[in-house]
């Protein structure tokens, strides 16, 4: 009896899944999934807000440091400036404190402020709040110049070794092997030792030449397995050349890996710059990143803690939305993925079928 209940709930879901999917193209299936994931949802808009205040909050700076170009951001006081080192209210002497108060008067707080230091002051009476939105502003385009540069080359690789097989995939694949025995993160210091003084963008670009690899071998595999599909056949019988299947045919139905992998490599990709600037091999003075900030003021966690909490919660923030927007996308392409249906949806389905 239990094992006939099962069966009917299993077919309902089926007629209703089918049901929502009639009529509607891969790519519109995919992006009804995804938006119907909650926690992925959440952490796409969470990223863009993050995104959009801090870049609004630093404004945008390009050029060199002899010739710099850029927007004004509407934070009120740069990396550069050096304010009075406030001490006001500050507990046990120290200086610099956050004026940022978010506890209501009616609950024992000061009342609810932003002041002119939210996150405080450094040793030099630097405003905080600026420096940590400069950092994130660092660790972003970090992030999003590897994942770029990360998903064409591996992109290209995997696909052309996938595709032609043979002498072509023992060499590239040889060459693969060749790029993961080096460690990224040697690589990254060698670079940012070297050429720390060219800029973020720099370090990025090096750093996504030598990412791609787990990508690429993904790619790979994604290739083999449907290059020896029907409709690949089909399209060589019909005359199709070797460029249109693999952008027309396969490439479509393999950027569901491709798009999933990037978004997690994103999420390495920040973390590695963090590494890298916490160990001094990554942005160098007088710039800053949320690492080098984490790296600076480290010995100051028992005393002023401020310090170390706001870079810290901005990494994060930044790798925790990325990690959920990953999630969401990877079951929103895999075609196994069934979603919980809801008792007011099964009541639905029993109507329709019994008017039918």
């Amino acid at each position: 009896m239990a094992r006939n209940k099962e069966s009917v709930a299993t077919l309902e879901s089926v007629d209703i899944a089918n049901r929502e999917t009639e009529g509607l193209s891969q790519g519109q299936i995919v992006r009804r999934r995804f938006v119907r994931h909650k926690a992925a949802m959440i952490s796409l808009f969470s990223l863009i807000g993050i995104i959009i205040f801090v870049f609004s909050a630093s404004g945008l700076h390009f050029g060199t440091e002899k010739n710099p170009i850029g927007i004004t951001g509407w934070a009120k006081y740069s990396i550069t400036d050096l304010p009075e080192l406030a001490f006001e209210s500050c507990p046990d002497g120290t200086t610099g404190c956050p004026t940022l108060d978010v506890i209501p008067a009616f609950i024992d707080g000061t009342g609810m402020a932003i002041g002119d230091h939210p996150f405080g002051q450094d040793d030099l009476g630097r405003d905080y709040f600026s420096l940590v939105m400069r950092g994130a502003e660092q660790s972003i385009v970090v992030m999003l110049i590897i994942g770029l540069i990360a998903a064409l080359i591996g992109t290209v690789v995997g696909a052309v070794s996938g595709f032609f097989r043979g002498w072509t995939d023992a060499i590239l694949m040889r060459f693969t092997d060749f790029i993961i025995t080096i460690p990224v993160i040697i690589i990254g210091s060698v670079i940012g030792f070297h050429f720390g003084n060219l800029g973020v963008g720099f370090l990025a670009l090096y750093l996504g030449l030598f990412s791609w690899t787990g990508l690429s071998r993904l790619v790979r595999g994604e290739f083999l397995s449907l290059r020896e599909r029907e409709f690949v056949d089909a399209a060589r019988v019909a005359g199709a050349s070797n460029a249109r299947i693999v952008f027309k045919h396969i490439l479509p139905n393999a950027v569901g890996v491709i798009i999933v992998s990037v978004t997690l490599l994103m999420s390495s990709a920040i973390l590695l710059e963090t590494g890298l600037s916490y160990l001094g091999f990554g942005v160098v003075a007088p710039d800053v990143s949320l690492g080098s900030l984490i790296s600076q003021y480290q010995d100051s966690f028992t005393t002023r803690p401020w310090l170390f909490w706001y870079p810290g919660l901005f990494i994060i923030a930044i790798a925790l939305c990325i990690n959920f927007i990953g999630d969401g996308l990877r079951d929103a392409f895999d075609p196994r993925q069934k979603r919980r249906i809801t008792k007011k949806e099964r009541e639905a389905a029993k109507v329709v079928r019994s008017g039918a």
